[in-house]
């Protein structure tokens, strides 16, 4: 029997360059994602970036890019198809 994996029903990406290194996108990711990444940017920050291991989990909620002060996140969300109604 062959199980496929559930696909990702949304996913973030953050402009590493906007980003200012807040943290705000960090504690108010429920599932945790979002970590601070290893080099600066640009500009000198140390700016937040997607946790390669978690990133499946997204929901999509957009807590991250309501909370990011510097609009540095983006959410996106994969349509749902919906079924033929059966009459």
């Amino acid at each position: 029997m062959v199980v496929l994996a559930r696909p990702k029903s949304a996913y973030i990406v953050i402009n590493t360059e906007r980003c200012k290194g807040c943290r705000l996108c960090l504690h108010f990711c429920p599932k945790e994602i979002i970590g601070l990444a290893s080099q600066v940017n640009k500009t000198g920050y140390i700016p937040a970036e997607v946790i390669a291991e978690k990133a499946y989990e997204c929901t999509g909620c957009a807590a991250c890019a309501i909370m990011c002060p510097d609009t540095a996140i983006t959410v996106y969300r994969h349509k749902r198809v919906s079924s033929p109604s059966i009459s």
